[in-house]
């Protein structure tokens, strides 16, 4: 189905393996003829990712060379907090290892840092970055594979993950692809029906990365307005229990772990891409107290704008739509909103079926602060060579306004819907789901609301 205003039709998607014909079942078609070339097309991003680092693989990241060659990562530099070539063992006992980030993601960090074998420190760095090139690969690959199969009917959606700028600039940054495919993977587990399941890898996602709690609520709001918060309540004691059993190891042996990467956020001034951190450009800093208090009452406000949403359009919409405005509202009100947490959006973006135009939008203005944040950065310890405050303030609300446009586009695409019928339902059980007419087309993502009545709970005038 081409959709109306796309730049790029869907005939030009074909290499992916083409669109799925209305009246064409999608078991008629060869799912590997689908999957296989975005599989490909993955690899061949992750591939790019990695050499636009070249540089810094070849000298070390070190000084303000990594950011005037936009080679910066997160990942040698957490190595050389020390001690991650220790091991898990290490990193769950609390022996010296510092990475200030969420205890399943701190703990796979360690593991791959306990396989790098012994040498020269710039050594270490680079196997320690080829071991995370390697596993990057293969988490953006199932990311791709499962937003695929979360909308069968949409396999080539997945080709905005698969050929995305976003990803080819962010996805060797910083180990958040290993949180952005467990999210994944729960949004897939819900859509088949598998409500434990899903709980138990959102849950594993919040202990690696937490925006996936935004995605808990989508579940909640959506299930409140179809009246099956039953299978909601059994993928949030699915996921708690989830987050029990990760953090009892630290619990018994290494409890400062778990609320590392909370204090160090609520001690932090405004970070990177923040828009509280627009007043330190423009030489007005805000007291840290004072940042904290915006990006909470930020995220407050982002669920409660978020749960509208959910509430109020004349259709029920997807989980994917929900998550996607909660997420994009939380980072555009957080205290930081670092490059990388892009990565968060571009699934989502993908199972939400924006357009290709809107996709490259983003991707454009996500570029643009790509290059002038490293710029920035370099410019601290050179400000000859360096961007001025006031032009990345500039560049910074460019970014902005492109995440701000995405979730007016989702939201108004969502509103655009019509009702389905009071006798109709999501899966129209006496038709395939292909061949209902446009006005009814499924959500593959409803899960256990299909079917369920579609209660309009919030109107707005």
């Amino acid at each position: 189905m081409t959709r109306r205003g796309d730049l790029l039709p869907s005939g030009s998607l074909a290499v992916a393996g083409g669109p799925l014909g209305r009246h064409v079942s999608a078991r008629a078609v060869s799912w590997v003829a689908a999957v296989v070339p975005l599989v490909v097309a993955t690899a061949a991003t992750m591939a790019l990712s990695v050499a636009e680092r070249s540089h810094c693989i070849q000298k070390g990241w070190v000084g303000s060379d990594q950011f005037w060659h936009a080679c910066f990562s997160d990942l040698p530099a957490l190595y050389q907090l020390g001690n991650l070539d220790n091991g898990l063992a290490a990193y769950v006992a609390g022996e010296g290892v510092r990475a200030d980030h969420p205890v399943l993601t701190g703990a796979v960090m360690a593991w791959v840092g306990g396989l790098v074998p012994d040498g020269a420190f710039l050594d270490q760095t680079r196997w320690y970055f080829a071991l995370w090139a390697l596993l990057g690969t293969a988490l953006a690959i199932a990311v791709v594979y499962l937003t695929a199969a979360s909308r069968p009917l949409h396999v080539t959606d997945a080709a905005h993950v698969a050929f995305s700028p976003v990803l080819l600039l962010t996805a060797m940054l910083s180990p958040d692809l290993f949180g952005v495919a467990l999210a994944s993977a729960g949004i897939w587990a819900w859509s088949r029906r598998r409500p434990v399941a899903a709980g138990v890898l959102l849950g594993l996602g919040v202990t690696a990365r937490t925006y996936p709690l935004l995605i808990l609520l989508a579940l909640v709001v959506l299930g409140l307005r179809s009246g099956r918060l039953r299978a909601v309540r059994t993928t949030l004691g699915a996921a708690a229990g989830a987050v029990v059993v990760v953090l009892l190891p630290f619990l018994l042996s290494n409890p400062g772990a778990i609320l590392r990467s909370t204090q160090v956020w609520w001690d932090s001034a405004a970070g990177l891409g923040s828009p509280w951190m627009v007043p330190q450009l423009l030489g007005h800093p805000l007291p840290t107290g004072a940042t904290t208090l915006l990006a909470v009452a930020g995220l407050l406000v982002a669920c409660a704008v978020g749960a509208v949403f959910a509430l109020s359009t004349p259709r029920r919409p997807s989980v994917a739509e929900v998550a996607f405005v909660l997420v994009a509202l939380a980072l555009l009100t957080g205290k930081a909103f670092p490059v990388q947490a892009s990565l968060w959006l571009l699934p989502l973006l993908a199972l939400c079926g924006l357009r290709w135009r809107d996709h490259l939008l983003w991707a454009g203005a996500e570029a643009l602060h790509f290059v002038t944040v490293w710029l920035y950065v370099g410019g601290l310890s050179k400000p000859d060579r360096g961007l001025p405050p006031g032009w990345y303030a500039v560049f910074l609300t460019l970014r902005f306004a492109a995440v701000g446009y995405l979730v007016w586009r989702v939201w108004h695409t969502a509103a655009a819907r019509e009702p389905l019928p009071e006798d109709g339902s999501d899966d129209a059980p006496d038709r395939h789901p292909a061949d209902l007419p446009d006005d009814e087309e499924p959500d593959e993502l409803a899960g256990d609301f299909t079917g369920a009545p579609d209660r309009l709970l919030v109107r707005l005038a």
